[in-house]
């Protein structure tokens, strides 16, 4: 075809195989051209046949992989504090809730890309790479060639969100420009992005509360599972406020390619807790905030066990300013709030959303957010991170899907993969940051596992119904 100059197959393999080299496909087809377009035109064009080493899975075996280790799984690591079990069973009350979410793409706005120039004794790459020097070692050991002559030189990320943690691409652009030996950019339509992997983790989480004749919650257990990995983090709140407390941690294997998406586990773990303690505060008669702050207050005071990974009063802390800043006591009449509240990343953060109703949908009005990060270095800086995390919480937590037929992923592109759109967005967004002197902390992950809590206690004050899967779009909420 015109200005293809090569098609070739390359197996992009290291010899020894670094964690950043995580992905589906190692031996792929490579087309070389003169221009984008063109290398399309030809991709098109091209057949390609593929023999299967393993079978094909689909959605519905994901979801009934899940279930099944949610219900018999063999424990990875547990917590236990005290006598869960007997709690549980003179409970007054229990309340037992399952959340789910799918695989996510990391859809960055600009695809993968990379250019290489690979002689037999120098490689000279640049391209948006989270991890160069990962990626230069992965190079030299699959290419023979002396670390010091690979060199990774880095440009405007383009959106990473963890996707850009996995130096595939990097590997790829070297293999190619090594075999044809010419200088080559290497590009990523989106629909080679998105069925490429690597994705965010599909989870499933069961919690359980046990409340007493004083409404009081005496016993909590938590027992996740997920794809390669568990979303439970043992030791974090509601850890040490709990005096009968268990963990349980398990996960499944799968042919299907995971990684890093942003705010790793906490991205679904964050919300479904939030709505949990949201419906426990609800059966219990006590206000979502009053509620959480007499768990922070247990914590302070006599805190259960010792490995407890947060500060209370720092967590506390962050609660009561979003409380204060939102006047949240304060009833509007057609705005319905949701709250939550969140540790990740070394910082704490706590919000308020509110939503409207306009024509019988949903509209976010506003969303208070506060964060003890420590020092804040950059505050434009800072409230950018802030706001882009909600934003981008949301949308997936609302919209976002990924599923396979077959091994292959149904959505391809953003005509069936759904993203935030900016009508969509929250109206405003208002940021506070406690000024407390501490060693600043993580500011690119933190705001955005809690916003789907928020989110999801708000639709449930303004529909009736609680959401225990994602996307909450699919859900047939029912608005007014």
């Amino acid at each position: 075809m015109p200005g293809i100059s090569d098609v070739l197959v390359i197996n992009t393999a290291p010899k020894e195989a670094a964690w950043s080299n995580v992905n589906a496909f190692t031996e792929v087809i490579a087309i070389v051209g003169n221009t984008t377009w063109q290398v399309m035109k030809a991709k098109k064009a091209l057949i390609a046949e593929w023999e299967w080493d393993s079978p094909a899975e689909n959605s519905q075996d994901h979801e009934l992989k899940l279930e099944q280790s949610l219900q018999t799984g063999v424990n990875e690591w547990a917590r236990k504090d005290g006598n869960p079990e007997q709690t549980f069973k003179n409970a007054t009350q229990v309340i037992e809730k399952t959340f789910s979410a799918p695989f996510l793409a990391h859809n960055t706005m600009e695809p993968m890309n990379f250019f290489a120039e690979v002689s037999k004794e120098k490689a000279e790459l640049i391209g948006p790479i989270q991890t160069p020097e990962s990626t230069g070692k992965s190079i030299s050991n699959l290419l023979d060639i002396p670390i010091e002559n690979v060199t990774v030189m880095l440009t405007r990320m383009g959106g990473g969100f963890g996707r850009r943690l996995y130096g595939n691409f990097g590997l790829e652009a070297a293999t190619i420009a090594y075999n044809t030996g010419k200088p080559i950019k290497l590009i990523y339509t989106r629909q080679d992005d998105m069925t490429q992997g690597v994705y965010r983790p599909a989870y499933k989480v069961k919690y359980r509360a046990a409340l007493d004749e004083k409404n009081k919650l005496v016993g909590f257990s938590i027992h996740g599972t997920g794809i390669h990995e568990s979303p439970v983090y043992e030791n974090r709140f509601p850890a040490g406020a709990v005096p009968n407390y268990l963990a349980e941690k398990m996960s499944i294997d799968s042919n299907i390619s995971t990684g890093a998406w942003r705010a790793p586990r906490s991205n679904f773990i964050a919300g479904a807790e939030q709505s949990f303690l949201d419906e426990v505060a609800e059966a219990a008669g006590k206000d979502p905030i009053d509620f959480r702050l007499e768990l922070f207050d247990r914590a302070i005071k006599n805190p259960i066990g010792t490995d407890n990974d947060y500060d209370p009063q720092r967590y506390a802390g962050v609660l009561k300013l979003v409380r204060d800043k939102s006047n949240w006591g304060v009833k509007t009449e057609g705005v319905y709030r949701g709250v939550s509240a969140y540790f990740c990343h070394n910082t704490y953060v706590a919000q308020v959303l509110d939503m409207v109703l306009i024509n019988g949908k949903h509209k976010i009005k506003k969303v208070w957010c506060a964060i003890d990060c420590g020092i804040v270095i950059n505050p434009e800086g800072a409230i950018n991170q802030a706001e882009g995390g909600i934003i981008d919480g949301i949308g997936h937590a609302m919209y976002s899907n990924l599923t396979f037929d077959k091994g292959s992923p149904i959505q391809k592109n953003f005509d069936t993969y759904s993203m935030i759109r900016h009508h969509q967005a929250p109206s405003e967004i208002e940021v506070f940051f406690v000024d407390n002197g501490i060693d600043p902390t993580g500011l690119g992950e933190p705001t955005l596992p809690p916003i789907s809590g928020a989110l999801a206690n708000a639709i449930y004050q303004a529909s009736g119904q609680r959401l225990y899967k994602q996307p909450f779009i699919q859900q047939d909420i029912k608005l007014g």
